[in-house]
């Protein structure tokens, strides 16, 4: 990170980021050209576990190659100033390298699906019917590395 000063060093920190958040940004490395989409997310023991669709463009990439970033942003603020190169933007934000799978076994999806409600409600004692399980597609984001950024707060 080029500016040292607002790197976030403490893993609890950085921790409490992901945990915090609902939205990520995902990566995908589609041949030559990036593609980034917003992703509803829980995060557990080091890794984020999305649903999409069983079907779509992000799963025909990941097939080809499963390397992604993630990025969480969260307490974003703009500052204003009279001066129009003096405004600026305050927020915390992580960045994570890893890679992504689908995940198989039906008491994985469960329990992935159960993490990002629990992200979005502070409750994980879900029943989720299998049926359900079925009609979609759990990926989990297994975190090689992460870096934390915090400007203005």
């Amino acid at each position: 990170m080029r500016r040292k000063e607002k790197q976030i060093i403490e893993q609890k920190l950085i921790e409490k980021i992901l945990e915090k958040n609902t939205i990520c940004r995902i990566g995908f490395v589609d041949g030559e050209k990036p593609y980034l989409i917003p992703l509803n997310y829980g995060y557990n023991d080091n890794k984020l576990y999305v649903h999409t669709a069983l079907k779509g463009k992000k799963i025909e990439i990941l097939k080809k190659n499963n390397n992604v970033c993630v990025e969480i942003t969260d307490s974003i603020e703009i500052v204003t100033s009279e001066l129009a190169c003096h405004f600026g933007t305050r927020f915390r934000s992580v960045l994570c390298n890893g890679k992504i799978y689908p995940v198989i076994e039906l008491e994985e999806k469960v329990a992935g699906l159960k993490i990002i409600m629990k992200q979005h409600t502070g409750n994980d004692d879900w029943d989720i019917p299998e049926a359900v399980v079925e009609k979609i597609l759990v990926l989990k984001v297994e975190i090689d590395s992460m870096t934390g950024k915090i400007s203005g707060l």
